[in-house]
């Protein structure tokens, strides 16, 4: 069903459960009744979920409080999503962001992948498969942590701290969102492998969903823009042509 109907979705909490730790999300929609669905189906999920209902009241929170997963619509009233989330970026930018949308034109989801969005869902949507793209991001995130914890990474002149996403490339400081970081952190640790762009978006996005392809040529676009010199003439992250990129040994 989608949220085109305001009716409940069926489902169990076990079907969609996210971890179980209190995953704190902070949801900034103004659309009263969607805000009431996604609250009801997250929080049955095993997430705390604090619902906002504009931009200004979201980054006040955004500052005032953590959070693991802050879920932005597009279309507020205000200050733009598109705002929102570059705001967001600059003050938390490892926060993972999925936008929640009406706009479904390619330039708008780019537009929301370049202000930091890691992830879209593009209305009416189905609310089964909005919780489990939530789950994802929590289980990459929490593998993430249990497979990384504590260490730097290192390949080259790329330092990567896993525990506090810092990011140095030849003594420079360098700042990547969430799945940027992911990104960089797969290529960093299997210099020379080539990925396949379903493999990347297993390792760091959490699915193999086939329409997501497009989504990590962009986001390694963005992180080739912040760590090459020449984001066309790339000495990091090499394309393969046909195959998919690694990180050049």
């Amino acid at each position: 069903m989608n949220l085109s109907s305001p009716q409940p979705v069926a489902c169990s909490p076990s079907d969609v459960a996210v971890p179980q730790d209190s995953k704190r999300i902070l949801l900034i929609e103004d659309d009263s009744d969607i805000a009431a669905l996604l609250h009801r189906h997250l929080s049955e999920s095993g997430a705390h979920v604090e619902h906002v209902s504009s931009g200004e009241s979201g980054l006040a929170r955004i500052e005032a409080d953590n959070w693991d997963l802050v879920i932005l619509d597009l279309g507020l009233p205000g200050i733009d999503g598109i705002e929102v989330a570059a705001t967001i970026k600059r003050l938390r930018p490892s926060l993972p962001i999925m936008v929640v949308t009406a706009r479904s034109s390619e330039a708008d989801l780019v537009g929301g992948l370049d202000a930091g969005a890691d992830d879209y869902v593009i209305k009416p949507f189905s609310m089964l498969e909005l919780v489990a793209r939530v789950r994802a991001v929590f289980r990459r995130l929490d593998n993430q942590q249990a497979q990384l914890n504590h260490q730097v990474l290192v390949a080259g002149d790329l330092t990567l701290d896993v525990e506090t996403h810092a990011v140095v490339i030849n003594g420079r400081s360098i700042s990547l969102t969430a799945r940027e970081f992911g990104l960089l952190g797969e290529f960093v640790a299997h210099p020379g492998k080539v990925f396949r762009r379903g493999e990347l978006l297993e390792r760091v996005w959490g699915t193999q969903y086939e329409g997501y392809r497009h989504t990590v040529n962009t986001h390694i676009n963005r992180l080739r823009s912040k760590i090459e010199l020449d984001p066309h003439d790339p000495q990091y992250i090499q394309t393969v042509w046909g195959v998919g990129y690694k990180l050049k040994n």
